[in-house]
């Protein structure tokens, strides 16, 4: 898949996030599931910090800072990237990144989506003449170029959206 389709796939999923933002109390975004869970707030928290991350990681591909390395993909990793979706199941985020998750306000959520789009729209257009060979590492999928952390913040934000959807049943049934 071109970088410019991924890109396109991205925005599609940031639409659903900011559609719920403009449809949603700053009451109803904050509150946590019954039975536990994630808040919309913390998901957002972590989705969009999580992403800008990721757009780092591979903005240090393209400057060529990351470790320059001719390994090859793990194969469970490549069938990740290649089927764009996650395993079935819940996947539990790693420690760094749980650590980072925090309570926001609607504001601030619009705020970091407006910063991702902003690095996304950066980053896009060096996606393409960017070193395969320069990586670095993901906490849980080990390296990846420029081209791989792309298709990753497609995957992750698509995935996310579905939680969106839980979260929504949860809160209707109480």
């Amino acid at each position: 898949m071109s970088a410019e389709r991924q890109y396109r796939s991205i925005l599609k999923a940031v639409k659903v996030y900011e559609d719920l933002l403009s449809g949603v109390s700053e009451d109803i975004f904050c509150m946590n599931p019954p039975g536990g869970g994630w808040s919309y707030s913390e998901t957002f928290s972590h989705i969009f910090q999580s992403d800008l991350a990721s757009l780092i990681a591979a903005e240090k591909c393209i400057l060529k800072t990351g470790v320059h390395t001719r390994d090859r993909t793990q194969w469970l990793v490549w069938l990740i990237l290649f089927f764009g979706k996650f395993p079935p199941g819940k996947i539990k985020a790693p420690e760094q990144i749980r650590s980072m998750v925090k309570k926001i306000s609607t504001e601030d959520a619009r705020n970091l989506i407006g910063k991702f789009k902003s690095r996304l729209d950066a980053v896009k257009s060096r996606i393409k003449s960017s070193d395969p060979n320069q990586k670095v590492k993901h906490p849980r999928l080990g390296l990846l170029n420029a081209k791989q952390w792309f298709r990753f913040i497609e995957i992750h934000t698509r995935h996310h959206t579905a939680q969106l959807k839980r979260i929504e049943r949860m809160l209707k049934s109480t």
